[in-house]
């Protein structure tokens, strides 16, 4: 079973179409291998696991997802299902995300909450930590549950295109569980329209804060920016073996998923951490070597 689906009914995590969430967590823990990753996958706005229309489950976060649009597996190119014995498990986390955005915004902290308590449901049953994948508010969701966590509960997350304040995440990644986690936040110019709309939209808890694309206000060392539409990013990661293409369109809030390279990218982090530190995708500065000014001549006295 390399996929089991979870999802928020209030802050509370439920099996989906209802049930218990220990229904499927157990039978699937049971037959985890010790070292197989667990990845909780999360959806951004937009999406709901009760509009069949706009299902998760059955786009992005489904092995077989319904064609068109958007609809590339998550899970299938993060390696599961592919029927090895060490591939994992992957979980995936559907949200009730429609509405209008202050309506999903607010209730992606209730989504948070229901994560909080899935992820120590599944420390209860099996040791290590649980590594978190989410697009737009589905960051929201991953990042309200960090202070709600003990230490080491949470291994890394990656965020695509967050929509999110920076404030709001310094207070997460203060917490027990944000002091330990390893973040890399993906954000492309890309999504400045979206950011400028969420900055717009939305009140933020503290004046003049600004969305997650320019990162945290101070640097953390759990913490990793990269920016997938800088060319010398894309140089830094082919040469580390990751070829990502060039974004094709000026404005897009799925690059972060849909565009090629990314992916397999994603998978080697989840799945050989200790080969690829996150600090390792940020691109060398250039060191540019400073020319002596030539000594101005001298005028012998007269």
């Amino acid at each position: 079973m390399p996929l089991i689906r979870i999802n928020a009914l209030g802050d509370r995590p439920v099996a989906d179409g209802g049930g218990p969430a220990e229904t499927v967590l157990r039978p699937a823990l049971a037959a985890l291998s010790p070292d197989a990753p667990m990845i909780v996958m999360i959806h951004g706005y937009k999406h709901s696991p009760s509009v069949p229309a706009h299902d998760p489950h059955r786009h992005m976060l489904s092995l077989d997802p319904v064609r068109g649009g958007r609809s590339l597996s998550w899970p299938k190119h993060l390696g599961f299902g592919r029927g090895s014995a060490d591939e994992g498990l992957a979980i995936a986390f559907g949200w009730e995300a429609r509405g209008s955005i202050w309506q999903a915004h607010a209730e992606a902290l209730r989504a948070g909450r229901a994560l909080a308590c899935l992820i120590r449901r599944l420390a209860a049953e099996r040791k290590g930590p649980v590594d978190l994948m989410c697009h737009s508010l589905g960051a929201r969701v991953a990042l309200a549950a960090l202070p709600r966590l003990p230490a080491r509960s949470i291994g890394r997350a990656i965020l695509l295109s967050a929509a999110e304040f920076r404030r709001t995440a310094d207070a997460a990644m203060d917490s027990r569980a944000g002091r330990t986690v390893e973040v890399l936040n993906v954000t492309s110019g890309e999504n400045r329209l979206f950011d400028l709309m969420f900055e717009r939209l939305l009140q933020p808890p503290h004046s003049f804060d600004r969305a997650l694309s320019g990162g945290l206000s101070r640097p953390r060392s759990n913490w990793t920016d990269i920016r997938i539409d800088c060319p010398a990013t894309r140089a830094h990661l082919a040469g580390l073996g990751f070829v990502v293409l060039a974004p094709v369109r000026p404005v897009c809030h799925w690059s972060g998923y849909m565009r090629p390279g990314l992916f397999p990218l994603y998978s080697a982090l989840f799945r050989d951490r200790a080969a690829h530190p996150l600090p390792r995708l940020v691109p060398p500065k250039p060191q540019h070597n400073r020319v002596k000014k030539p000594a101005r001549p001298r005028i012998a006295a007269a």
